[in-house]
């Protein structure tokens, strides 16, 4: 007989009153809302069957909902607290479940909203573990921490310090070489499963019996304070880690470029414009562009303006900076495409950076789609990398560079 396949639910825990960074869980990080990663991390997973979301809070709920995600019960205030603990949290989820739908799943995935960038399958690859020992009681992912706790220090009410621990073996190991001291693993929180038996009969959230999977400490961050914020949405922004992302599959840099076009306002320039009496338009460019796309071509990579406008301003722009431009477009895609065919351009060697709803058809049409940072919020999810300057305040020059980048490194 065929094994039937284990029940596998995945609970993210998001409550509203989150006080360090007010209503983080549903704040827009990178193009899309906190708890948007932890759900599309569990439904990129192949084992989890159920996704639900926990929460005491309306919006959090609806959006969850949004993403694909269940909201099977509102959460009861007094679990919603400050100093509310996980287990509580999780023996209402699986008991709420039970009475109310007769459910209880084989195996818990504990995703905490605050923990964004999972490495693509870390998920699986936890709970295969924990299928493949029957016998324990949690899977918990941890990582190498930068320091090692037997170089860690307290200090006493008298003000004098001595070791947080001490090894047994090694006299003063907080003078030791490192690599002579045991290597410490820290639980960074990002991925638990558990059984629902430990969770329901023995009162925890771990057990007793315990297994690690090791994760690349690249991918621990933490959201806690607007300094972590910041460098996770830089991070999910460059678009270098192998993560699960909320919106579609991102598609790497190309190997090749062969092309690189620009949407005109609102990447080249800050997307506002100046008329005077005379109806003459004036618009706001940023003049290292220039340094960045002469680089560009001195390596012989051809660049293209297409815009919607037709306004001498964009003209006199381009032809500054030797840059061709295609003006009064109404459909860029298909300007685009025929460019591509009569240069016998290759579409997935070109790159496209753009930052409103009308350059979305090339963004389908290229190897690789880029937004400015402030890009509409469709544009961004439809990206495959968001700059971290707005366009006219450096986005071009940033794209350039990353390209040249590239290019020396091949």
């Amino acid at each position: 007989m065929k094994k039937q396949k284990s029940e596998v639910l995945a609970i993210i825990p998001a409550r509203g009153g989150s006080k360090g960074i007010p209503r983080k869980n549903v704040r827009d990080l990178a193009g899309f809302p906190l708890i948007g990663f932890s759900i599309a991390s569990a439904r990129a997973s192949t084992f989890v069957t159920r996704v639900i979301v926990t929460t005491d809070d309306e919006e959090i709920a609806a959006i969850a909902r949004q993403l694909d995600a269940e909201v099977p019960f509102m959460r009861p205030l007094d679990l919603a607290m400050d100093d509310t603990r996980d287990l509580p949290v999780f023996q209402h989820a699986l008991n709420w479940l039970t009475e109310n739908e007769n459910y209880q799943p084989d195996i818990v995935v504990h995703l905490r909203p605050t923990t964004p960038t999972r490495k693509r399958g870390s998920i699986d690859q936890a709970v295969k573990i924990f299928l493949d020992n029957p016998h324990i009681d949690s899977v918990r992912s941890v990582i190498i921490p930068n320091e090692n706790p037997f170089k860690m220090w307290k200090i006493l009410s008298d003000g004098r310090m001595e070791p947080l621990i001490s090894h047994k073996v090694v006299s003063e190991a907080y003078n030791a070489p490192r690599q002579t001291l045991p290597i410490a693993y820290w639980h960074n929180g990002q991925i638990d499963v558990v059984s629902p038996t430990t969770i329901l009969e023995k009162k925890s959230m771990s057990g007793d019996m315990i297994l690690p999977i090791v994760l690349d400490p690249a991918y621990s961050l933490d959201i806690d304070t607007n300094e972590n914020w910041q460098y996770a949405e830089w991070v999910i922004r460059s678009r270098k880690l192998d993560m699960d992302y909320p919106g579609k599959l991102l598609r790497p840099w190309p190997k090749k470029v062969s092309l690189v076009v620009f949407d005109f306002d609102g990447v080249m320039t800050d997307n506002r414009v100046w008329v005077d009496e005379g109806g003459h338009e004036m618009v706001a460019a940023n003049r290292s562009d220039s340094y960045s796309i002469s680089r560009l071509r001195a390596q012989s990579i051809p660049l293209l303006v297409i815009s919607t406008e037709t306004n001498p301003v964009v003209e006199a722009r381009c032809r500054k900076m030797k840059i061709d431009c295609i003006q009064g477009v109404k459909d860029k895609a298909m300007v685009l495409k025929d460019v591509l065919e009569s240069k016998r351009i290759a579409a997935h060697e070109t790159i496209f950076v753009g930052n409103d709803i009308n350059d979305l058809g090339c963004f389908e049409l290229v190897g690789f789609a880029v937004a400015v940072a402030d890009a509409l919020p469709e544009v961004v999810s439809q990206a495959d990398m968001v700059l971290t300057h707005k366009g006219g305040h450096g986005a071009v020059r940033e794209i350039c560079e990353l390209v040249l980048d590239m290019l020396a490194k091949n």
